[in-house]
């Protein structure tokens, strides 16, 4: 076992300066520490860190909340925004499919007439304005045309580029 006695054969003059020195540090310390809380006793001090920490949770605590309840805002904006940039996108897939649905409708009335080639005429529909490229055997089939793509659904206007072209 290690001793911390002085060895005997030297007096204890040598270590009672630095003993004193430890002493006045310590004191001098726990002064230092205790001067906001003078005169109260250990179990008032006690209290008073309780006190102090339950304020530094309440305030933590609002902190979170406040935190929590923007991180919610947020979050809703985000689902808010997704919501009508599906509705937008769903609306503009809906007008693609109305234009396809236009274009197949009309060239469909095309087949049933025997005036009218399909294969000589190109229906393009965008935003519901048909226009209608290629050939017809006369002016009457070309006018058939522009009257059959203009009595489908959904059709705005229709542009007849149609050219007449004898049957040859």
């Amino acid at each position: 076992m290690i001793s911390i006695l002085p060895n005997p054969s030297h007096t204890g003059h040598a270590l009672r300066p630095l003993a004193v020195l430890v002493a006045a540090s310590l004191a001098l310390a726990l002064s230092a520490c205790n001067k906001q809380d003078e005169g109260k006793t250990a179990g008032q001090q006690l209290d008073s860190a309780i006190a102090k920490t339950e304020e530094a949770a309440a305030r933590a605590k609002a902190k979170a909340e406040s935190e929590m309840a923007s991180a919610g805002a947020a979050v809703k904006n985000a689902t808010q925004s997704a919501e009508s940039s599906s509705k937008d996108m769903a609306a503009k897939a809906g007008e693609k499919i109305d234009d396809l649905t236009i274009t197949t409708t009309v060239t469909a009335g095309f087949a049933k007439d025997p005036d009218l080639s399909v294969l000589k005429i190109n229906v393009d529909t965008r935003d519901g304005a048909v226009t209608l490229k290629g050939s017809a055997p006369t002016s009457a089939a070309r006018d058939k045309a522009a009257d059959l793509a203009k009595a489908v659904k959904g059709v705005k206007s229709v542009d007849n580029k149609l050219e007449v072209k004898a049957a040859g």
